[in-house]
């Protein structure tokens, strides 16, 4: 059975770049032979903010935890906002609090490919390195590539969803590659997917 690669990214306007990033890299992932889930924007801006005092989670928080406990892989992708990470983002990645008891916590094992789109220069590189230092905390191993556009030098997609230039569509799909390629060599196929 074939690995878990799941994507979290996107704003709440359809069709933002850093979501199309996030299921462009997943889709070179499914290519190389993972099974992949997306949370979108849609889905990241129906989730409560997230209250650590409080123990009852909605079905959507349920769902998110428990696809991301079953990851082998992830891709992470927000807009830099001010030079940081989106609250959206953010939130989710603070719900994931929840696999701070299990046996692989947070992130532990797994690779995390990061995507950032930004206005500017200073804020895609502070938002990278913030993510990246997330993920460190959360265990998880970022992949050598990060990517981060700059929308000020042109989209990064064009009208139809397809990546707007070659090297573009490249680096997503190294991205991805990098990923899948970690889950095949350092993460076993537990037995509950192999049923």
């Amino acid at each position: 059975m074939s690995h878990l690669v799941v994507g979290i990214g996107g704003t709440t306007r359809p069709g933002s770049s850093s979501e199309l990033a996030v299921r462009t890299a997943l889709a070179a992932a499914e290519r190389r032979g993972a099974r992949t889930v997306h949370f979108g924007g849609d889905f990241l801006a129906s989730l409560p903010h997230y209250a650590p005092e409080r123990l009852e989670r909605t079905p959507l928080q349920e769902r998110l935890v428990e696809t991301v406990r079953r990851a082998d892989g992830l891709v992470i992708g927000s807009p830099g906002y001010h030079g940081g990470i989106s609250g959206l983002v953010k939130n989710a990645l603070d719900l994931l609090e929840d696999l701070r008891d299990d046996s692989r916590v947070h992130f532990d094992g797994r690779a995390v490919g990061l995507v950032v789109t930004a206005a500017g220069w200073q804020a895609c590189g502070t938002t990278l390195t913030a993510l990246r230092n997330v993920v460190h905390a959360m265990r998880g191993w970022p992949t050598p590539l990060g990517i981060t556009r700059n929308s000020g030098q042109g989209p990064l997609f064009a009208p139809d969803g397809t990546c707007a230039t070659p090297a573009a569509a490249a680096r997503l799909d190294l991205l991805g590659q990098q990923v899948q390629e970690f889950a095949e060599r350092f993460t076993p196929v537990p037995a509950a997917h192999a049923a």
